[in-house]
């Protein structure tokens, strides 16, 4: 039996997918992005470890609450690292009829096998994914996160050649990821792909910066304010744009 790294969960999601939602965090993260918000995420060790079978008996106590578009979610840190027991938990949620979406930065995707064969099967059996685009710009990708963007923006292109519908989610930080230039060749990336149904603006926040400390983890971005409603509206007007 697969049990998978637990972090949290939330029994009435309404940001993370259409409807309301039942919303698995997991434990793993590869990236180290400078404005997260659950950096007690990044490692895999808990001692809540669980079944797809537990975690679906779970979620569906709250069925009656989800609607049409309501279902489950699962996030991170990062979900595809634990990409086996996303299988099965999507699998068997998809034969009880329950709408499944995957929030994910893509960071271990890759066409090299056995993941591709893999999160093949696993878009089987997703029917949204809500995809996180940290930075356009590679090297600027790489300062915030630790890693490159070139096998996130390939997996992007991939949902978009499957159909696969995608929300994308783009952290809008003052100084870093709010500049109109890179915001314009985000847009122009996105209006290549045919499957993208929202795009969201999601403002830098510092509600998780306690943890940082707690951790013992130096915080970098110590005195950065949240963006302005001009700047984010700002934003969401280049990356909506027809």
């Amino acid at each position: 039996m697969i049990k998978a790294a637990v972090h949290s969960i939330e029994s009435f999601g309404s940001v993370d997918g259409p409807g309301i939602r039942f919303v698995i965090f997991l434990k793993g993260c590869n990236m180290r992005c400078r404005y997260c918000h659950n950096p007690d995420t990044w490692k895999m060790t808990t001692d809540d470890m669980r079944s797809a079978d537990e975690l679906l008996a779970q979620a569906t106590r709250f069925r009656s609450y989800w609607g049409k578009k309501g279902g489950i979610t699962v996030s991170g840190g990062e979900a595809l690292l634990q990409m086996d027991f996303l299988i099965e938990l999507f699998c068997k949620a998809k034969a009880m009829g329950i709408n499944t979406a995957l929030d994910t930065s893509a960071q271990p995707f890759g066409r090299v096998e056995p993941f591709f064969s893999k999160f093949k099967q696993l878009m089987q059996y997703t029917d949204i994914v809500l995809l996180d685009i940290k930075h356009i710009d590679n090297d600027e990708h790489k300062l915030l996160t630790g890693h490159g963007n070139a096998n996130i923006l390939d997996c992007t292109r991939y949902l978009s050649r499957i159909s696969k519908p995608v929300w994308i989610r783009h952290v809008l930080l003052p100084g870093v990821t709010d500049k109109e230039s890179d915001l314009l060749r985000l847009h122009d990336f996105l209006s290549t792909l045919d499957n993208i149904q929202k795009v969201e603006v999601l403002p830098y926040h510092t509600l998780g910066v306690y943890k940082w400390k707690q951790l013992g983890i130096k915080y970098t971005l110590k005195g950065v304010e949240p963006p302005s409603a001009e700047s984010i509206k700002r934003a969401e007007q280049i990356l909506n744009a027809e």
